[in-house]
């Protein structure tokens, strides 16, 4: 659908039409010698965000022990950051190595499309997991009740859904934007601000577009992470035993951890006009957010998570046997 969209307006006379075929990728810096080393850098961070995401899906999905709300959804986390790193690394490995850093209009519009509709969907998978928490630790009595296959599947359809809308109607109204003086995008991948930036129509409309879909949906999110929370603690504190204690915030310290990164780097991105755009602060959130967290996330929930250290040894049990 948004494919088709592009064409259409890639092709049509009018103030609609772009004047622009392709754009120039500048990336995150001029230097050869510091390329290189981000290729290295950002190859290993690639490899293993591929590999720990991967395995991580194939452990739940083989462990029965790990057939649960919480793990489910962790499935799915992985499977978004899995496809999320194979959206922004590859080209910018690419780019790393060429000098033309050269990118069609419609693999540009398609890579925003799926950057947004991933970040989107994340975000809101997440406010799920936190929820899960809440029941989990608040009201484990009912949590087989509450917390069951169908509301699961609900919370994910509604994620992804919310993502796939959200990005269709950026991708949308984005290509919609003329092109006049420049296609160089001073950034590593197609993302909507540098974009913006580089339009020569008004586009207030799309900014305050942008900023309602995403504020909205971030404000979804963090309310119910944060009401969720904030109900866990109560409950925790009245918890008498230390041991007690402890392993309720363990169950939750994975989580936090992964959800301080993602919204800290993404609120300081993206809730803020273009005009005040940072080359170099918003490339270095992005690197975190396009990058990293795709690596960080299978390490955060597995190297802190004893049930997936036990499942992965009678996976590879299972396997050697």
């Amino acid at each position: 659908l948004f494919l088709n969209s592009l064409k259409q307006l890639n092709t049509m006379d009018g103030r609609n039409n772009t004047n622009v075929s392709h754009f120039i990728l500048l990336g995150l810096t001029d230097s050869e010698e510091i390329q290189l080393v981000l290729f290295i850098l950002f190859l290993l961070i690639y490899l293993t965000s591929v590999l720990g995401n991967a395995g991580m899906i194939l452990i739940i999905r083989l462990d029965l022990q790990l057939h649960t709300p919480m793990y489910f959804f962790l499935s799915h986390l992985s499977f978004l950051d899995l496809i999320y790193s194979n959206v922004i690394t590859p080209k910018t490995l690419e780019n790393l190595l060429t000098s033309t850093k050269y990118i069609s209009y419609i693999s540009c519009f398609t890579q925003m499309f799926f950057f947004v509709f991933l970040g989107t969907s994340e975000c809101l998978l997440l406010s799920s997991m936190a929820y899960d928490r809440y029941v989990a630790i608040c009201n484990p009595l009912l949590y087989p009740v509450l917390m069951s296959k169908r509301l699961c599947c609900c919370l994910i359809f509604g994620s992804y859904l919310k993502g796939f809308l959200d990005s269709i109607i950026n991708v949308l109204c984005m290509s919609r934007l003329r092109f006049c003086d420049s296609n160089v995008i001073h950034h590593f991948f197609c993302d909507t601000t540098p974009i913006l930036a580089l339009s020569c129509t008004d586009t207030q409309d799309i900014e305050i577009m942008i900023f309602i879909f995403a504020g909205s949906t971030l404000m979804v999110s963090v309310i119910t992470i944060c009401v969720s929370y904030l109900s866990i603690l109560s409950t925790v504190l009245k918890i008498t035993s230390t041991s007690g204690k402890q392993k309720a915030f363990s169950t939750c310290a994975s989580h936090l951890l992964g959800v301080t990164i993602f919204y800290g780097t993404t609120i300081f991105t993206y809730l803020k006009p273009h005009t005040s755009y940072s080359l170099g602060k918003d490339q270095v959130a992005s690197v975190f957010y396009t990058i990293v967290i795709p690596m960080l996330n299978p390490l955060i929930y597995s190297l802190r998570n004893k049930e997936v250290k036990n499942a992965l040894i009678r996976v590879l049990q299972k396997t050697i046997i």
